[in-house]
């Protein structure tokens, strides 16, 4: 091997290495996202779930909303930051006429640092974010879930739900809080174990019907 070719391997192997180090968290689901869009863009004016993996795996959540424009828009097993990060990818290209979120769940779970006043702060930059580019368009925030492997953490989550909560309800109109912690426990105020799958993180069926039960009411149907 002569060193030009040996060089131009070696800067091409340094390059891939930087490229891969540098990368964004949960960059492919996001180009799969800007990708479908480019074959077939949802549209505009819709209602959009934006945030982590209880979005994520909620598949079939048209289904639940019939009658209910609906852009689903979870991704991976997101952080308020990440959502923040791609906003511009996951949530502006869609003005839409209400916007859904649940994170704030993997904040506390992927890092023991993360207090409630963190999630909280977190929230209010995405907020913030939210209302620069669109004035009064409508936010509707899912509190943090109880999921049973996460337990443990409940009380992180349960004072970053009191904090967001206080915080939106003193928005009126253009914001509102959804509790789902309280319907998803059980017996001694305990998660529910049969609403979740293997995991005991995410939600099966029943889970889901708690949950459109309760988010329905919120939703904008015109």
């Amino acid at each position: 091997m002569n060193k030009f070719l040996g060089r131009t391997i070696f800067s091409f192997l340094i390059a891939v290495s930087c490229s891969t180090a540098t990368a964004q968290p949960f960059a492919d689901e996001i180009a799969a996202f800007k990708k479908q869009d480019s074959i077939s863009f949802p549209g505009t004016g819709k209602i959009l779930f934006v945030g982590s993996s209880s979005f994520r795996m909620w598949k079939d959540v048209a289904d639940y909303f019939p009658g209910y424009p609906i852009i689903n828009c979870g991704f991976g097993g997101s952080t308020l930051p990440d959502v923040v990060r791609y906003a511009n990818d996951i949530i502006f290209p869609y003005q839409p006429k209400q916007i859904v979120i649940y994170c704030g769940e993997n904040d506390i779970a992927t890092d023991s640092t993360v207090t409630d006043k963190t999630v909280f702060k977190r929230f209010k930059t995405l907020y913030h974010m939210i209302r620069k580019a669109f004035r009064v368009v409508p936010v509707v925030y899912i509190s943090i879930k109880p999921s049973p492997s996460r337990w443990s953490m409940r009380s992180r989550m349960t004072e970053a739900n009191r904090l967001i909560k206080n915080f939106l309800d003193n928005k009126k109109r253009h914001a509102q809080f959804v509790d789902v912690w309280s319907a998803m426990l059980g017996a001694e105020s305990l998660p529910r174990e049969d609403i979740f799958i293997e995991d005991r993180l995410h939600m099966n069926a029943k889970g889901y019907r708690i949950w459109k039960n309760i988010i329905e009411p919120y939703l904008l149907k015109k």
